[in-house]
């Protein structure tokens, strides 16, 4: 049996008649199996504790320890007693068999409600995997600690360094699903203790084998991309979500992943994995869903490493796109004109009318000059003779699209307005004329060489892509989520197929 069968069957073990708590269990579990704290956040009677006990079960024989902390809680009922034998002979030291210093799992409810001398001594335990028993420092044989609250620790309470090492942080809310309620109701009471499989049920000797085994697993170039980008967002946004990740806390995450990509059966992380990081990185229950957004974004918009940088590929397909359209077409429209006195005009023979019939035989021609500069105001302005002298008796104004007004205020009679349009010799994007035909060639050779990276990219996202979606399965993380993965290469398909487009216009260009 492979491993992913296996955790896959386990997971499903466990969560047996747990209704909507699979993602939760299954998360949790994969915490346990690669020594990383849980932290179950959620208002009480929704299992949280059912939780912890189930997960125990998935392990051989476990040393398992559970209490309910208070205000009132000392550190005699987390620790152990102090032996009264031993303190007779002026020695300090705890009873601890049958409480935390000796449990491979741990359960401590309400875990903030607790004093600082037990947080204190918690946080060693947790972090050096020791208690110190008097003078005796003992080897804890703790593997993962899960804790809960209907709260996080507010800040400036010292309990920073503690909630930093439980890596797995879950929510755990009402049953939301009517069919999944009902089932509830029509239910007897949910068993924490049940008979896992013995084939199934992890060995201590399994745990350990496997633990040295997560860590030759590889971290992928989509997964590093993934946490760049994750790291980018927490940055920019922090100032509203104020969520900050320890170096020590990447890490974890890290080996969090790890972990999930070997025991489905992988030597290397992919997208799946990556969306574990949604349990990793938030801090309070305001930023829980920023979070996740962000890592969803993230996994959509890492597509698969292509080997090429894709940004530099843009940049020179626009620069190329640039000189392409100014070396091998107009930019604007190329007019019709005359020079006088060095500046460009456009030449406009006229004839005004009369706009009463009867004085149809008093025409009034004109041989007239319109600066070009002119063409893009809407001023008022004269035109001019061929020798560059106004003629004030003529108003001109262009309309802002290429064609000007003249209007006659001269003579006895009023005259009609006319609209002159000035000759276009070649329209804006008409290709231009006795072009080098060896810079045509270094144009279209240039394009062709990005088109050729582009099709051989989309072949090897491709084939890639074929196989990937069943990588992707994973005991850890529902199919609904490792679709963002799905849907994000589909997108980076796409988006290489829309440049490869923009290529094959590049080249009609050149033709």
């Amino acid at each position: 049996m492979g491993l992913q069968k296996r955790i896959g069957d386990l997971v499903a073990s466990v969560s047996a008649g747990m209704f909507e708590r699979e993602e939760i269990i299954a998360v949790s579990l994969l915490g346990a199996l690669c020594g990383q704290n849980t932290f179950l956040y959620g208002p009480p009677g929704t299992a949280k504790s059912l939780i912890s006990r189930r997960i125990a079960c998935a392990f051989d024989q476990p040393t398992y320890f559970e209490y309910l902390m208070n205000r009132f809680s000392t550190p005699e009922e987390v620790f152990g007693p102090v032996s009264i034998k031993a303190l007779k002979e002026d020695h300090y030291i705890r009873k601890t068999d049958n409480y935390l210093p000796k449990a491979d799992f741990a359960f401590l409810d309400e875990i903030w409600k607790s004093s600082p001398a037990i947080l204190n001594t918690l946080l060693t335990l947790i972090n050096e995997h020791v208690f110190r028993n008097g003078e005796a420092i003992e080897k804890a044989p703790l593997k993962a600690l899960i804790a809960a609250s209907n709260e996080t620790p507010d800040a400036n309470q010292g309990l920073e360094a503690l909630y930093d090492r439980f890596i797995v942080r879950l929510m755990v809310g009402p049953i939301r699903e009517a069919q999944h309620f009902d089932q509830l109701l029509n239910s007897k009471p949910t068993e924490a203790k049940i008979d896992i499989p013995s084939v199934l049920q992890v060995k201590s000797s399994e745990w350990a084998e496997w633990m040295a085994q997560s860590h030759q697993v590889k971290l992928s170039a989509e997964t590093l991309t993934i946490i760049h980008l994750i790291r980018e967002q927490l940055e920019q946004q922090y100032e509203t979500l104020k969520v900050y990740v320890s170096d020590r806390r990447w890490q974890r995450a890290a080996m969090l992943m790890k972990a999930a990509a070997f025991f489905n059966d992988r030597k290397e992380t992919n997208h799946s994995d990556a969306l574990l990081l949604q349990h990793c990185l938030w801090t309070h229950e305001e930023n829980r869903q920023a979070v996740w957004d962000i890592v969803a974004e993230a996994v959509k918009a890492c597509g698969f490493d292509s080997g090429i940088d894709l940004a530099a590929l843009d940049k020179e397909k626009e620069s190329l796109d640039k000189e392409i359209n100014k070396e091998l077409y107009h930019s604007t429209n190329v007019y019709k004109t005359t020079k006088i006195s060095e500046k460009d005009f456009f030449h406009c023979a006229v004839t005004f009318t009369p706009e009463s019939s009867y004085h149809r035989n008093y025409e009034e021609s004109f041989d007239l000059y319109i600066q070009k500069e002119r063409i893009k105001s809407k001023d008022v302005f004269h035109p001019v003779d061929e020798r560059g002298n106004e003629n004030d008796e003529i108003e001109c104004q262009f309309d802002g699209q290429g064609t000007c007004q003249l209007d006659y205020a001269g003579g006895r009679y009023n005259y009609k307005k006319i609209n002159f349009t000035p000759e276009i010799l070649f329209h804006k994007g008409d290709k231009k004329d006795d072009i080098n035909k060896r810079l045509i060639s270094s144009l279209s050779h240039s394009v062709s060489e990005i088109k050729k990276q582009l099709n051989l990219t989309v072949r090897q996202v491709d084939k890639r892509f074929k196989h990937y979606e069943s990588m992707l399965k994973s005991p850890f993380v529902p199919g609904v989520k490792s679709a963002l993965a799905i849907s994000g290469v589909a997108a980076q398909i796409e988006g290489l197929q829309l440049r490869i487009k923009d290529c094959e216009r590049l080249e009609e260009l050149c033709r």
